[in-house]
Parts: C-alpha cells; sequence; structure tokens
C-alpha cells in the first residue's frame, strides 16, 4: 500500500477546509497511508521586504526537509512547476508504485511559497494553476486531486 504524505506550512484556520480536508483524509486512509504534516508558519510583518521573505523562506525551509527521509519521492507544490491534468496525475501515482516508490510526499508551502532548498530537493515540481490560490486552499485541491488520482486508477465512477 502506498504511503501518501502531505507537508504544509501553518495550520488550517477556517472550519470548512478543515472539514474537507478531513473529508478526503477519510477517504484516502481506506486506500493509501495517508498522513499530513504541519510544521510552524513563520511570523511576518504586514509589508516585509525581500530579506525578511527570504529568512521566513529558509525557516520553514529548514522544518519541511526536516519532516522528508530518504524513502520518500517528492513533488513541490510551486508556481514555477509544470501543470498536468488528472489522468496523468494518476499516471505519476501508478508510475511510482510500479517503480518501487511507495512513499509519496506532496510539499505545500506557507504564504511566500517554498524555499530554494525545498525546490531543489523534490523530484518533481507541480504547479496546480496558473492562477494564485491561498496556500491553504492548496492543500484541500492536492487532498482531492489525490484521492480522483486513486478513483481514476481503480475505475471508479468518482472521476466522471
Amino acid at each position: 500500500m502506498q504511503k501518501v504524505t502531505i507537508i504544509c506550512v501553518g495550520k488550517l484556520k477556517e472550519k470548512y477546509l478543515k472539514d474537507a480536508v478531513s473529508e478526503y483524509a477519510k477517504r484516502l486512509r481506506t486506500l493509501c497511508k495517508f498522513e499530513v504534516i504541519e510544521v510552524d508558519e513563520e511570523k511576518i510583518s504586514d509589508n516585509p521586504n525581500s530579506s525578511q521573505i527570504s529568512h521566513i523562506l529558509e525557516c520553514e525551509g529548514k522544518r519541511i526537509l526536516s519532516k522528508i527521509d530518504s524513502s520518500m519521492s517528492v513533488m513541490a507544490m510551486c508556481i514555477e512547476g509544470k501543470q498536468m491534468g488528472s489522468e496523468k496525475f494518476a499516471e505519476y501515482f501508478s508510475n511510482m508504485a510500479i517503480s518501487g516508490k511507495s512513499s509519496l510526499a506532496f510539499v505545500i508551502g506557507g504564504s511566500w511559497g517554498l524555499s530554494d532548498e525545498v525546490k531543489k530537493k523534490a523530484d518533481y515540481r507541480l504547479s496546480m494553476s496558473e492562477m494564485t490560490f491561498p496556500h491553504q486552499l492548496a492543500r484541500v485541491m492536492v487532498c482531492e486531486q489525490i484521492y480522483r488520482a486513486f478513483c481514476i486508477n481503480s475505475g471508479t465512477k468518482y472521476h466522471k
């Protein structure tokens, strides 16, 4: 059984987002070993300068990297990544399983994104869209797409 981990910065604040992630987590736990690991978000002023943003990315990046183990295939969710459709995403899961990679980690940064070190550690960089989404909503979207991938691969009607 594949292990799927989402490593993300910050805690969900809105109840509707928590409820959505909980629902997908419940569904996913029947299909894989699923967990969400939250690392602390750095505090920041309302109008940070570039040096403060770099410091935040570095601190959050170190926390993220401490949660990644060597057995994980890492997918960084970042704006400069490549986009893929749901079917291609499902194929990615199948290919990982076939190649013996049974542990997948999806990394979602905080408001300012991911550090260069985290991006370098990633086996793949994925962009969800050319649009910008709040990082907390991204967690729900990643959970849904992971669930959809398992459904596509098992031939259930959810994807239709």
